[in-house]
């Protein structure tokens, strides 16, 4: 089909640019110098344009718009590309090229903003660039679907399929089932392990550790590394290309342990996909949500779990033998799942862990709506830490200003935090019913924990949408009730 060839030729000359776009953002993430920020916007404001008008042309939109109008008579795969590529092209054809290139500009300037700002304790000074972001992003959300709450339109683009009445339902049921939970155990704190925790531990040391737990989860090495960063991400271009990274607090060693296996999780999910999907629109997880399943899977349900400690507290020891002297397997078991009323949401516990994202849900769609300013965004912010957790912020480091995603313009991806912990328990059970997964990580057999995975999920790419590979793998439609039995199955038998 001749317009369907048009189609593949189009999309990979977009992707070409893309993967530059990519590039560049992996580099200003890990090892490009504080001094090259504002030459690579330029170059960045040159590159989007020329990708602005490949993704605008007349040539693009006629091919799209038809292949959409004989959409009945696509084979399946294509007909989800053209769905995809219709909905993205709609998206962008009513946003100014000055306004494009603007925003692209902005979103590269404000990435170094934030950084600054959250060293120096400066909320102010990032306090306009995230103002014009939030304008922005309004701005370009009202273009797309007019009629629409801006919100829904930026919660789909990380989600697909899912609205604010979702999450709040969602949100809801966690607000009545788990949030007293939650007091309930935080009145059983656990400090026995207060000093073993904080000790000082080598990065460096940190970083051999890390090293050792690629090769437990099975994360080949030849189709990936990793690296440190201000903020832990995973990133990807391709399944033989899948990069992440980890930070290293010489006061905190769990910090850089379990944001590996998290990044782990996101990476193994990329390397699985099949390289069918390449050079097409359905390379890449299926949506955040997903992918923040499979984070969470490795980093909580195996990294915290009992036998994953059976299995890796020697190696740990063999590390860090002056830290760990006289640390049982019950005490690593009860450290790495100590409950506390923390600041800082990639710090937090497993079980607060969703109280930082409904106070960064509630803030977004209040700033969305109006409702809030970011001139009231700090106090607000601590207001609500308060409500959930019973603690407030000191700094603005702390508080407001801890997270990168509203510096990179990401508004509605932060509900996928906790949306994807649910899912990760519902796969879960799921999972038991074929695995028996305490033995499997007791051994450090993850390669069958990851054929599994692959096989119900990786493999597939983003040709299913989130909704229809969740009621595939598990049998059922999204139901929080798998989540917060997890929960407090577990954290009822550790502390209750």
């Amino acid at each position: 089909m001749e317009l369907a060839k048009q189609f593949r030729t189009m999309i990979n000359k977009m992707q070409a640019y893309e993967y530059v776009f990519s590039l560049l953002g992996w580099d200003s993430n890990t090892e490009a110098p504080r001094e090259s920020h504002k030459r690579r916007a330029e170059i960045m404001g040159v590159l989007s344009q020329e990708l602005f008008a490949l993704q605008t042309a007349k040539e693009y939109q006629d091919v799209v718009n038809q292949l959409y109008s004989e959409i009945d008579t696509l084979d399946d795969q294509l007909q989800r590309e053209v769905k995809k590529a219709k909905k993205a092209l709609d998206k962008v054809i009513n946003i100014p090229m000055n306004e494009y290139v603007e925003y692209m500009q902005l979103g590269q300037l404000s990435q170094l903003v934030w950084e600054d700002a959250k060293q120096n304790n400066d909320y102010e000074s990032f306090k306009g660039n995230l103002k014009q972001l939030i304008e922005f992003n309004k701005k370009f959300a009202l273009y797309y679907a007019p009629e629409k709450d801006p919100y829904d339109t930026m919660l789909d683009d990380f989600e697909e399929g899912m609205t604010s009445k979702e999450y709040d339902a969602f949100f809801g049921q966690l607000k009545d089932e788990l949030v007293p939970f939650v007091r309930e155990v935080l009145k059983h704190p656990n400090h026995k392990y207060d000093s073993f925790i904080n000790d000082s531990f080598d990065s460096k040391k940190q970083e051999q550790f890390c090293d050792y737990l690629i090769d437990v989860i099975q994360f080949d090495r030849n189709r990936g590394l990793m690296k440190k960063s201000v903020h832990p991400f995973t990133w990807n271009t391709s399944p033989e290309d899948v990069r992440f990274t980890t930070r290293y607090l010489e006061n905190y060693v769990f910090s850089s342990i379990f944001a590996a296996i998290h990044e782990l999780g996101h990476a193994t999910y990329e390397q699985q996909i099949s390289t069918e999907w390449d050079n097409t629109l359905l390379h890449g997880g299926t949506s955040m949500g997903i992918h923040e399943s499979q984070s969470r899977f490795y980093e909580n349900t195996i990294g915290r779990s009992l036998e994953f400690w059976k299995a890796n507290l020697g190696k740990f020891k063999e590390i860090f033998p002056e830290q760990s002297k006289g640390i049982e397997l019950e005490d690593m078991y009860q450290a790495v799942n100590r409950v506390e009323a923390s600041l800082v949401r990639v710090e937090a516990d497993e079980l607060t862990y969703p109280m930082h994202i409904m106070l960064r849900y509630e803030i977004e769609r209040m700033l969305m709506s109006g409702e809030a300013s970011v001139d009231e965004l700090p106090e607000l912010w601590n207001d609500k830490m308060e409500e959930y957790l019973g603690i407030r912020p000191e700094t603005d480091s702390d508080g407001v200003l801890q997270d990168v995603h509203w510096s990179g313009g990401m508004f509605g991806y932060f509900p996928t935090y906790a949306l994807g912990s649910a899912y990760s328990a519902q796969i879960y059970y799921a999972m038991l019913k074929d695995l028996d997964l305490p033995k499997l990580i007791e051994n450090n057999q993850l390669e069958k924990v990851n054929e599994w995975l692959k096989e119900k999920i990786h493999n597939f790419g983003s040709s299913k949408t989130p909704k229809e590979l969740l009621l595939e793998v598990t049998g059922e439609e999204f139901n929080a009730k798998y989540y917060i039995k997890y929960l407090k199955e577990k954290y009822s038998e550790l502390y209750l």
